[in-house]
């Protein structure tokens, strides 16, 4: 077997041509077998997921896998040319600048997989929305793009000093013409990852804003309000503001209350009947949690009873308490009991004297 070894290696020796030939020939062999056994492995392992996500990336690799052994072959047979050394070294770069494309074009491709994964996730990853996801794809292909141009550069030994100093340059032009738009971006950002307020939330904001949240953009948020106006707030303002977010929290209920007095002398435990009577009959409010009545003060010209209900949407509230409202008076004016106003007894002790008013007399 060592003769026949040896004798192989004098014939090819002999002929660099078909040796090279061979070390591709061989790699390219090598290639198939190694992309048919990871590939193949891998794809007995993620069958047990639950999302195509794992066959589709399986899809995007086993290419530039085959294609970086076939490479690497064809430079070891570029070596075994004797060819002239200048055009064996931009044989060379051009092989590694066809490596540096073929994984740049897969990181892209496999990003875009995985932000598209993580769009139709959105409730897990709320930073990438429909409406963020073309910009972090976009953002994203600059990246990889700039950085696959930067190592083709250093692999022809081109100095990149200069394109380095200038493209700083001209950012820091861009940063400070654009300082706005930038906050907004960051902003928007910040609160697309802390999720303060959703799609759908009712809000309000300490400027006076109040309405439900219709889109969150990279750069502004709207508000639909109860007038049915959409009003559009740059992020960098929702970001500084207090925000009370009413369709917050662990609970989705929204809890709405109306205050009333009685007169004094009214029968309260008729009064805490009916008004828990008016608030379980609404149509709107939640049982569970259920109404409730308290009794919350002695005013100066009347009992203060406050009835409390739960609600779904608090974009109801204006509606329901309306309804409450009516019904109470409704109810009071049929049961006889009074609802209070204030009032004030003027007592005159004695008149001044006025000119005339003895003559007149």
């Amino acid at each position: 077997m060592s003769d026949v070894w040896r004798d192989t290696l004098d014939f090819f020796e002999r002929f660099p041509y078909l040796e090279a030939l061979a070390i591709v020939v061989l790699f390219v062999l090598l290639a198939r077998l190694f992309d048919w056994v990871l590939t193949g492995f891998l794809r007995r392992l993620v069958k047990r997921s639950e999302t195509d996500f794992d066959d589709k990336a399986l899809d995007l690799i086993h290419r530039p896998i085959f294609t970086t052994v076939g490479l690497v072959g064809l430079i070891l047979a570029t070596y075994r040319l004797d060819l002239d050394l200048a055009l064996e070294r931009r044989t060379v770069l051009v092989v590694e600048t066809i490596l540096v494309v073929v994984w740049v074009v897969f990181a892209l491709r496999f990003l875009r997989l995985l932000l598209g994964t993580m769009k139709r996730n959105s409730d897990r990853f709320g930073i990438v929305q429909p409406s963020t996801e073309p910009l972090f794809s976009n953002a994203a292909a600059v990246v990889f793009f700039v950085a696959g141009v930067y190592m083709v550069l250093v692999i022809w030994d081109i100095n990149v000093t200069g394109w380095v100093a200038s493209a700083g340059i001209v950012g820091l032009a861009l940063s400070f013409a654009a300082q706005d738009t930038l906050s907004n971006l960051f902003a928007g950002v910040a609160i697309l990852s802390d999720r303060p307020y959703e799609i759908g939330d009712f809000i309000s904001l300490d400027s006076g804003e109040r309405g439900e949240v219709t889109n969150i953009g990279l750069r502004s948020t709207r508000l639909l309000t109860r007038d049915d106006v959409e009003v559009s707030i740059p992020n960098g303002v929702m970001g500084a503001a207090k925000i009370v977010n009413e369709a917050g929290g662990p609970p989705s209920q929204f809890r709405i209350g109306t205050t009333v007095g009685v007169a004094y002398g009214s029968d309260i435990d008729r009064v805490e009947a009916i008004l828990t009577d008016v608030g379980e009959s609404h149509p709107i409010t939640l049982r569970d949690p259920e109404p409730r009545v308290r009794f919350r003060e002695f005013g100066d010209s009347s009992l203060a009873f406050e009835l409390l209900c739960w609600i779904e949407r608090p974009v109801d509230r204006g509606l329901v308490l309306h309804e409450l409202n009516s019904e109470i008076y409704r109810r009071f004016a049929a049961d006889g009991i009074k609802i209070p106003f204030p009032q004030r007894d003027i007592h005159i002790k004695e008149l001044p004297d006025m000119p005339g008013r003895n003559d007149r007399s």
